[in-house]
């Protein structure tokens, strides 16, 4: 297995909800947020957390 099969969870703030205006303004918050996690690739949003791959 290789480290790219493997996700990551990343803990997403819950002021992104809040100042959410919509679903793709949501969208968009995360994909703003995560962009310090350079490493990373969003693959799904669940419960609060982004699940994430390797690039």
């Amino acid at each position: 297995m290789h480290d790219n099969d493997v996700p990551t969870h990343v803990v997403l703030p819950e002021r992104l909800w809040k100042e959410a205006k919509d679903t793709e303004d949501l969208k968009r918050l995360i994909l703003q947020y995560m962009q310090r996690y350079s490493h990373l690739k969003v693959k799904n949003v669940h419960n609060g957390m982004a699940i994430c791959y390797r690039k």
